[in-house]
């Protein structure tokens, strides 16, 4: 009797790597792979105005630059959990958080993992410290408001509830081309880590 082999849960990287989604390993993580997938992710499903996409790697380098501008006496190994805060997306593409939430504690598990294989990869802590986390997703929720307001049709009471009071933050949102997205967080990652 033959047994069918359990599905494919992996995803083969332009690295030559193969990462196993639900059981990723840090040595299958590499930053040019999550560089070159996080600058073809739409963020809003591409809902956007514009010619070009947002995509998640420029998101992911405006949510440092706001960690740091908050957070001015942070050490690199923060500003870098920063700019990595979204990398499990580079496989698993960016859902927004209403389809999270009604995926569940599944996709939770997933997400969480990938996240500390990166973690591990680049030499954070698997699990960031309480604090930090939540200045992240602070800055992340900052961002999403300008987002919201300024390329997704959001309007700002709809945004404010959503995404919190960005004041006295103020950005200007401009997509940019997916290859000058790429360069753009693998210098910030160089920068962070070199």
């Amino acid at each position: 009797m033959s047994q069918t082999p359990p599905p494919r849960a992996w995803q083969r990287m332009l690295s030559g790597r193969r990462l196993d989604i639900l059981d990723p390993s840090p040595l299958d993580v590499e930053i040019e792979d999550i560089a070159h997938g996080l600058a073809r992710v739409a963020r809003w499903n591409g809902q956007t105005t514009g010619p070009l996409p947002f995509n998640v790697a420029h998101h992911s380098v405006i949510v440092t630059d706001l960690c740091a501008a908050r957070n001015p006496n942070w050490p690199k190994e923060h500003l870098l959990a920063a700019l990595l805060h979204d990398a499990p997306e580079y496989v698993i593409g960016d859902m927004i958080s209403p389809f999270k939430a009604a995926l569940g504690a599944r996709y939770r598990e997933v997400e969480h993992g990938l996240q500390r294989a990166v973690h591990l990869r680049f030499g954070l802590p698997p699990e960031l410290p309480e604090k930090v986390g939540k200045q992240i997703k602070r800055a992340d929720r900052i961002c999403a408001y300008f987002e919201a307001v300024q390329i997704a049709g959001f309007g700002v009471s709809e945004s404010r509830k959503l995404f919190g009071d960005p004041r006295p933050h103020a950005l200007t949102i401009e997509a940019l081309d997916a290859e000058a997205s790429q360069a753009l967080y693998l210098e910030r990652f160089e920068s962070l880590a070199g």
